[in-house]
Parts: C-alpha cells; sequence; structure tokens
C-alpha cells in the first residue's frame, strides 16, 4: 500500500516510518497540510493519511474517490474535519481512538494545576531571581467540585485523577455510563455546582459552543475551566466577554477555534492576524497550549501502530473495526 501522509512533523517520520517498513508500506511524507490546494498530491496512492487540522471536505472526497483512493486514515479520534457524509459509500474513513486516555486527561490536569498555581508564571519570574510570589495564589482543589462534560476514556481517565486530588465529581454525558462511580446531572446543575469544569466530549453539531454567554453566565464566580478536546466546543468571544468580567479563576486551552495554519506551526516571526485568540493571549488567568495534550511516547506509538493496522485492514479487506459511520 502506498500512503500519502499530509502534515508531517519530525516526529510522525520517526514514529511511522520504521513501523512502516513492517508491514511494508510505501509512505510519502508531505509537509504541507490536506486542503483543496494539496489534495492533488495524493493521485498515484492508495490512501491518504491526515491529523486534526486537515480538513477533507465533500468537493476534495469526490477528487480522492476519482484517484481511486482506498480509505482516508485519521491520526485522531476525532473527526469532523472530515465530511463523513460525503464519504459515505465511497471511500472508508478510519480514526484511532482510545490511543491514550492517560495522556490527555493527565495534560488537562497539568493546565489546571498550572493556571490555578499559576506555576508557567513563576517560572519565568524566578528565572530572573525575582522570587516574590506575590499574585500567584491559588486555591485547594480538595473538597472543591469538578464537573467532566463528557465521559468516554478520556472523561473516565480524568475523573480518576479529580479523585485523587479529593474532588467531588459531577458529570454529563448524554449518554451515562452508570457503571461509572460518578453522579451524573443535567448541564445546567454541573455549570451552577461546579469550581472547575473540563471538556472531554467529541465536536459535533450538538456540542458546538457548549459553552457559550449563556453557560457561562450560569457558572459560579471564579470558576476554572480546561479544556483538551476541540477548540468549537468554546464560543471565544463568550469567553473573551466573561474573562473582561472577572467570571472565571482561569482557564487552560489546548486547543481552539481557528487552530489552522497557527497552531503546530513556528508563527513567531509573523504578524498573527487571529484577533480573538491574540486577545486570549493577553489575559494573565489564561493558558494557551498548542493542542499538544496527546503528545507522549506512549500515545504516538498507539497512534502510529492503529493508523497502519487500519490501513492494513483496508488492503487485506478485514473488518474495519474503526470505521467511522
Amino acid at each position: 500500500m502506498k500512503i500519502a501522509f499530509y502534515g508531517t512533523k519530525p516526529y510522525d517520520r520517526a514514529k511511522f516510518e520504521p513501523m512502516a517498513k513492517e508491514y511494508d508500506f510505501l509512505i510519502r511524507f508531505i509537509d504541507v497540510p490536506c486542503n483543496p490546494e494539496t489534495v492533488f498530491l495524493a493521485k498515484g496512492y492508495d490512501a491518504i493519511c491526515i491529523f486534526v487540522n486537515d480538513h477533507v471536505d465533500a468537493t476534495m472526497i469526490e477528487q480522492l474517490y476519482e484517484m481511486k483512493i482506498k480509505a482516508i486514515l485519521l491520526r485522531s479520534a476525532g473527526f469532523n474535519h472530515v465530511d463523513i457524509k460525503a464519504a459515505k459509500d465511497k471511500i472508508p474513513v478510519l480514526r484511532v481512538p482510545g490511543y491514550s486516555p492517560e495522556a490527555v486527561a493527565e495534560y488537562a490536569t497539568g493546565l489546571l494545576l498550572s493556571v490555578n498555581r499559576c506555576i508557567h508564571k513563576a517560572f519565568y519570574r524566578t528565572r530572573d531571581f525575582n522570587m516574590n510570589i506575590n499574585g500567584f495564589m491559588g486555591t485547594d482543589l480538595f473538597h472543591k467540585t469538578a464537573g467532566v462534560i463528557g465521559t468516554g476514556k478520556i472523561g473516565q481517565a480524568m475523573i480518576r485523577i479529580l479523585k485523587g486530588f479529593g474532588m467531588d465529581i459531577l458529570a454529563y454525558d448524554p449518554y451515562p455510563n452508570e457503571k461509572l462511580p460518578v453522579e451524573y446531572v443535567p448541564l445546567d446543575e454541573l455549570f451552577a455546582q461546579s469550581d472547575v469544569i473540563s471538556l472531554h466530549c467529541p465536536l459535533t453539531t450538538e456540542t458546538k459552543h457548549l459553552i457559550n454567554k449563556r453557560s457561562i453566565e450560569k457558572m459560579k464566580d471564579g470558576v476554572y475551566l480546561v479544556n483538551t478536546s476541540r477548540g468549537s466546543l468554546i464560543d471565544s468571544e463568550a469567553l473573551i466577554e466573561g474573562l473582561i468580567a472577572g467570571k472565571f479563576g482561569g482557564v487552560g486551552l489546548d486547543v481552539y477555534e481557528e487552530e489552522e495554519g497557527i497552531f503546530y506551526e513556528d508563527c513567531s516571526t509573523n504578524i498573527v492576524m487571529d484577533e480573538v485568540l491574540a486577545r486570549l493571549m493577553t489575559f494573565p488567568n489564561v493558558l494557551i497550549t498548542s493542542h499538544m495534550g496527546f503528545f507522549t511516547k506512549e500515545a504516538m506509538d498507539a497512534i502510529a501502530l492503529q493508523t497502519l493496522e487500519n490501513a492494513y485492514a483496508v488492503e487485506n479487506n478485514l473488518p474495519l473495526t474503526n470505521k467511522v459511520v
């Protein structure tokens, strides 16, 4: 099988290249993202492999179908960046579910701890031997209430960690897992009672802008908000309004609505034209990182292995257990 691998970074090549040889796959590593201008690069290949900031719309699906592409391989669990309906009955879309729930949950916890206890800010202050701790006061998590939205594998890992801090857990999921030792409540109740809110749900038409002006108004003053799932779960402009009003104790974001062209890229010498992102960066109680919650050795190994296993299943007409339907 020949695979066109879009949006290649050095760490992708390091993981996929040696493993692909074991499957006897030929991978063409392409630095640019997959978009309408670059989709033609897949001609002559059997499959494409894409990541979260590549976007494949209905027109591109048709082009790939005409190129006889056999599969769209996702290096992610989320699939909102592909037009699944357009791909139906034309090209199977295969994802990597649950590659390392602990990696994302642990990172979400790191964001929470950093923004609460100002660890990232203290690092820069003490590097200059400024040992003044004024302005760094946080709050205990012990006996506070955490609201976890989404109780799939990552949400469950987050619940285990927060319980370890001695927190009381409220959860929301449209499909509750009755086996979990957690109290499920309606969203409005979770917003109203939680001291910490952590998002662990996919991006769908139902969850887009789940955090909006109305839901923010229902939250406690001083609430901490963490998002390591998808940027569009949060209405960024409503978030800015809430921050200006002093609603949040802190916000930790590993994702953003308009990541494409910014996240995963070095924009340090560019003028970033995204005024919303630039405004979010100005708040002293906001910590933003570049969609790296998944980024551990174990997770990258699992992503590479499962992606290539998905390709192997396509090539050998095996059941496509990870097909998005």
